[in-house]
């Protein structure tokens, strides 16, 4: 039994398709598919159930499988147990929402390259369900999202943080300047700059206000959030964000927080990586810091 056979049974696995599992390792399907007819045949059972083009775990490739992580890491660990513990050159795929990009990631990872310079890192931004699926799919290491609290027992959760969702306007603005607590109402009259739908807090604020029969009409919708709070800035209208998207502006009272009444919306800062995922050195050096500096 080779190694190499372990791996791609784990990618086939994985994926649950030949002929993604051959993209993903530079093989042809044919090879995939004899390196797996050759691991069934020394452990003398069939691993994956073949029907039509659909293929699952037999029973027996489920009990494999929970070995065949087992293998994986062992295998890692004395590779890094030999290596150079003092630098760090890897690769680190991140996968993000667009808010936390444009806003957290900045300072987080000039640190972490100020740390580690040799170590290559990737980020894909997009909605947090699209992310968590490539994640499950071992294309991404780790996921940093923002989004109502999730569970799943395939994933490890590393930090789960509160975060305020806040309407918020120019100093200037004409609600700004009200000396009293605004009627949600009056907020929902004005021109708003909306993240796209797939954003988590913008759809809770949807799903909120369908609840009490409101709407919200957006002026303009993009998935840049730094282009809606220049408009912001330029007291063309109100938008919805998360409070740590503008927490500077605020610190500085280049923007407001519209104080509206009885109104609270929190969403939660969350970093997953599957539960069978190796974690590599540099994945834990951006756990640690990620949450040393959340």
């Amino acid at each position: 039994m080779e190694f190499r056979e372990i791996s791609t049974f784990l990618q086939v696995a994985q994926y649950q398709s030949f002929s993604k599992a051959a993209r993903h390792l530079g093989y042809s399907q044919a090879a995939v598919t004899i390196q797996i007819k050759q691991l069934e045949q020394e452990l003398g059972v069939h691993l994956f159930d073949r029907i039509g083009k659909q293929i699952s775990l037999t029973h027996q490739g489920q009990v494999f499988y929970q070995y065949a992580v087992s293998i994986r890491n062992e295998l890692e660990q004395a590779k890094n147990a030999v290596s150079d513990p003092s630098t760090l050159s890897g690769k680190l795929c991140l996968g993000t929402i667009e808010s936390i990009c444009a806003s957290i990631f900045p300072d987080l990872l000039a640190e972490y390259h100020r740390l580690h310079p040799e170590v290559t890192i990737s980020i894909v931004t997009d909605s947090p369900g699209v992310l968590l699926d490539r994640m499950n799919e071992n294309t991404i290491d780790i996921v940093y999202l923002l989004d109502r609290r999730i569970y799943d027992n395939r994933w490890c959760k590393t930090l789960e943080e509160p975060e305020e969702n806040i309407f918020v306007a120019s100093p200037d603005h004409e609600l700004a300047l009200v000396k009293r607590e605004l009627e949600l109402d009056e907020v929902l009259r004005f021109p708003f700059f909306l993240t796209e739908k797939d954003a988590s807090y913008r759809h809770m604020l949807e799903q909120y206000l369908a609840s009490i029969n409101r709407s919200v009409k957006p002026f303009l919708e993009i998935g840049n959030t730094e282009f809606i709070i220049h408009m912001l800035l330029k007291n063309t209208g109100i938008s919805f964000l998360p409070k740590f998207t503008v927490q500077r502006e605020l610190q500085q009272k280049q923007l407001t927080a519209l104080n509206v009444r009885g109104f609270q919306m929190q969403t939660w800062r969350q970093i997953f990586y599957h539960k069978n995922k190796w974690v590599t050195r540099e994945m834990q050096e951006f756990l640690r810091l990620a949450d040393k500096m959340s």
